[in-house]
């Protein structure tokens, strides 16, 4: 029996000659590609969004370099003489099921992993679980192209900035200059600098863990000597982005802020990143040194030659699993051109511009809200005001950012990750039940926090309004966005916050007392302004073009 007859009675096919199944098999992979792109189009049209952000720009190339290190390995999986795996239809059906989650709930995030899970399931139903051992690094190399969720990376930004930020000061200091930090403001005396989003570190910090996993998996080392290379990228990315804005503070201080807008800011910006690739490149002269290797032994880009990639097309046999697994990407492909999804639903809700400024006793006049703060945030409609009491000096605010959708990108912002970059700290913070706030007697949950700046004191309560349920949680508020996307066909919410000034640790129970009272004043009013549970709906698309 000649080797292509033992290759078919192992995938219990037909015998067939070399020619015509490296056809078969190169229309199986055009098939499956196409499939991909239609089952998750939406996914990979959002994701293709995302790239543009400075922080995934490199995904662009993931693909591309996922596939040479494929190639890298080509000829040892023909060595390898790979066979199917059931495991692989498995993994597939997988995959299509996070695809329709995602479709349902409108959360793009969980279909581009289910992308990722369906191309994971075509390889190892085509080369079978013995080669997982060859392949691993491609696979989960193609992890890096999915962007964060945007509420783990706000929180994450949020994070960095204040680090950031602190390390930048202490660089500063350092030099001999004053300085003062207040959250992710630096002040210099002369000039103010906002540590902004794009400072943060994170358009640094994906490209170089991307770029750092590579030089961990190509490199000749140790394990641990890899997992060093790779986890480093984390504090390489932090300390050398908070060393720029020290440099950048420094420059300010003596040639003005110029040195912080502009061609010089974005130059000095690639000359950290840069910098940080020089460093992985130390440590991986650190480890040719303990290794007593020279560098280039220890690592170093191979060079796969086009026989190896073309000799495993040859030489691949479509099996049973290959087959099944393309069959179902087929039926969902017919079902993704055929079956389109309910219009999203959008409530009908009184617009918050018309929220009453009077209000029992209460007092209100609306205030002016940054445009620069109103475009990042993406609200659908808002309401930004303060209200005080006849005879009280100490007012009100009352901030209401209202979602129609939180999907695809937008999302309610937690006060509890975007306070302290305004520059207040929090003192403290915990989940209250205000009483007597309902018709029936019953209870509010809020969250209350205790924020500080220099000597000034203010005592914040707030909560996520979520289609009828008022929620303390963010994560709780993923969960019900997720929930009730998949069963309600509705992902709008509000954040609702209410302030007062504080001005001696003494008066904290007056301060209590104010917003207790004034959420029972308001919260008759604010079902007609924020959705509940059963409201009469308008209907849009979903499509991503409309967003």
């Amino acid at each position: 029996m000649n080797d292509a007859s033992v290759n078919a009675a192992r995938s219990g096919l037909p015998s067939a000659n070399v020619a015509p199944a490296a056809i078969i098999t190169a229309a199986i992979v055009v098939v499956v590609a196409a499939c991909l792109m239609v089952i998750y189009d939406d996914a990979i049209g959002w994701m293709l969004k995302r790239w543009q952000a400075d922080e995934y720009n490199h995904a662009y190339m993931i693909p591309f370099v996922a596939v040479y290190l494929f190639w890298l390995r080509a000829k040892e999986l023909q060595a390898l003489d790979p066979v199917g795996s059931w495991l692989g239809p498995g993994i597939v059906a997988l995959g299509l099921i996070l695809q329709l989650l995602g479709a349902l709930s409108a959360i793009f995030e969980i279909a581009q992993y289910g992308l990722v899970v369906s191309i994971w399931g075509v390889v190892i139903a085509a080369a079978g679980s013995r080669s997982l051992g060859l392949l691993w690094v491609p696979l989960v190399y193609l992890l890096f192209m999915v962007p964060l969720p945007n509420f783990l990376e706000a929180r994450l930004t949020a994070g960095l900035q204040l680090l950031s930020s602190q390390i930048g000061v202490a660089v500063i200091r350092g030099a001999g200059l004053s300085v003062f930090l207040e959250g992710n403001v630096i002040d210099l005396g002369s000039y103010k600098l906002q540590v902004a989003e794009a400072c943060s570190g994170m358009r640094y910090l994906f490209p170089l863990m991307s770029f750092g996993f590579l030089c961990a998996v190509l490199m000749r080392g140790r394990w641990w000597q890899r997992a060093i290379l790779f986890v480093s990228t984390v504090p390489i990315t932090i300390l050398m982005n908070s060393f720029r804005i020290g440099i950048i503070g420094i420059l300010v201080n003596y040639y003005g802020i110029e040195q912080a807008e502009g061609f010089l800011h974005d130059f000095e910006g690639w000359v950290i990143f840069m910098s940080c690739v020089v460093i992985l490149f130390a440590e991986i002269w650190i480890f040719a040194r303990i290794e007593k290797q020279k560098f280039l032994q220890i690592f170093g880009l191979d060079i796969p030659v086009l026989p190896d990639l073309t000799g495993l097309i040859a030489s691949a046999r479509p099996n049973r699993p290959v087959l099944a697994s393309t069959m179902m990407l087929v039926v969902a492909a017919i079902l993704a051109l055929t079956v389109t999804r309910p219009p999203m639903k959008i409530p009908v809700h009184a617009p918050l511009q018309t929220f009453p400024m009077q209000i029992g006793e209460w007092e209100g006049r609306d205030l002016a809200v940054d445009p620069v703060a109103l475009d990042t945030l993406k609200l659908a409609d808002y309401a930004s005001s303060v209200f005080v009491r006849p005879d009280e000096g100490a007012p009100v605010g009352l901030w209401i950012a209202y979602y129609d959708t939180q999907t695809q990108g937008v999302s309610v912002h937690s006060p509890k990750a975007c306070l302290p970059g305004g520059g207040w700290q929090m003192e403290s913070i915990g989940e209250y039940a205000v009483p007597d706030v309902r018709a029936d007697g019953s209870s509010l949950r809020v969250n209350r926090a205790l924020i500080s700046m220099g000597d000034q004191r203010q005592l914040v309560y707030y909560w996520f309004a979520q289609r009828g349920r008022n929620i303390t949680n963010e994560f709780a508020v993923k969960w019900y966005i997720f929930r009730d996307g998949l069963l309600m066909n509705r992902s709008d919410g509000a954040l609702v916050r209410i302030t007062t000034y504080v001005g001696d640790v003494s008066q904290i129970a007056e301060a209590d007392a104010r917003l207790q009272d004034f959420i029972r004043d308001i919260d008759p009013k604010l079902s007609y302004f924020l959705p509940g549970e059963s409201v009469p709906f308008k209907t849009v698309s979903s499509a991503i073009d409309t967003q």
